[in-house]
């Protein structure tokens, strides 16, 4: 996949069949996009594109709205090259693109891009204060010589499948659903850093996530998770919360015990694909009760199957 952004200088010489969207998390029905475009480059022997943002727009107008992100930028640079994605265009969402007109971005599509198929959701918007349409499209399709693929909302358990919705399930602890619709396992990833140790002390010593808070972070509580570290997956309880039992922080901590796992990996870099909601974070009146529980949780993950590759 070539990889390019709004510093590019040349001009593709290729038809292009390009799907615009932000994609924020390339869920399920972004994916239906993206896959429109891939098929209709095969079928008129051209190549498939995408064009998005490597920032939320959000973060540029209004930072103080911005939502959490569902995936950084080479996460999104890894899926789509997985699906097969030609070329990619990331540009930075800036003050430029801000006030583009949206006559001079279908332009800038067709003459520098080489667009003859443009994919496009049912509600896209896009140009300066999103003045550009679908209606606006398909006026100019004569003009510059491309073709306007519409496609309808994808639809998950009887309501539209979005990004919103995609967050406040993570939000909410439901990482099954959320899952289903991102059509991959959600993740944090980060630094392993130093805690307090006292999982060390119970018998199910911990490795502490140096997590960016600008991503979104399931509900306190347990998870059976699935842990990427030295290239290997593992098993793994993560506990996102406070620690109430044994030290009421009041800093949120993502902490998580590895089955069948003993070396040291501080300050590597870890992965923790969150499965399946365990339980709620609880306070116990003891630590026989606290490592009891732990137990549970332990054989919990023990029954359960790893679902990641890489």
């Amino acid at each position: 996949m070539v990889v390019i952004d709004e510093k590019y200088e040349g001009i593709i010489s290729e038809d292009t069949y390009i799907a615009l969207g932000s994609f924020d998390g390339l869920h399920i029905g972004h994916l239906t996009l993206i896959n429109k475009a891939i098929e209709l480059a095969d079928k008129f022997n051209g190549k498939s594109m995408v064009f998005s943002f490597k920032n939320h727009p959000l973060s540029f107008i209004r930072p103080e709205s911005a939502p959490k992100l569902l995936m950084s930028k080479d996460e999104k640079l890894s899926v789509l090259e997985k699906l097969g994605i030609d070329i990619c265009c990331l540009v930075d969402f800036n003050e430029n693109v801000m006030k583009m007109q949206p006559e001079d971005f279908v332009e800038l599509l067709s003459k520098k891009y080489k667009a003859k198929g443009v994919i496009v959701g049912f509600n896209h918007k896009f140009g300066y204060k999103n003045k550009g349409d679908i209606n606006l499209l398909k006026s100019l399709e004569t003009v510059y010589g491309y073709k306007v693929y519409v496609l309808d909302a994808y639809s998950y358990g009887e309501e539209v499948v979005s990004s919103s919705r995609i967050r406040e399930e993570i939000s909410n602890g439901d990482l099954e659903e959320a899952n289903k619709m991102l059509s991959r396992e959600y993740f944090l990833e980060g630094k392993v850093i130093h805690g307090k140790k006292l999982g060390r002390q119970l018998g199910f010593p911990t490795a502490n996530l140096e997590y960016n808070s600008n991503y979104v972070l399931p509900k306190t509580g347990v998870y059976y998770t699935n842990v990427l570290v030295n290239n290997e997956i593992y098993k793994g309880i993560t506990s996102v919360g406070y620690n109430p039992t044994v030290s009421g922080d009041k800093k949120l901590t993502v902490e998580t015990y590895i089955l069948d796992f003993s070396e040291e990996i501080y300050d590597l870099q870890m992965k923790v694909y969150f499965i399946k909601r365990i339980r709620d974070e609880e306070k116990f009146n003891s630590m026989e009760e606290l490592i009891n529980q732990l137990k549970d949780d332990r054989n919990f993950a023990v029954n359960e199957q790893i679902k990641i590759s890489f």
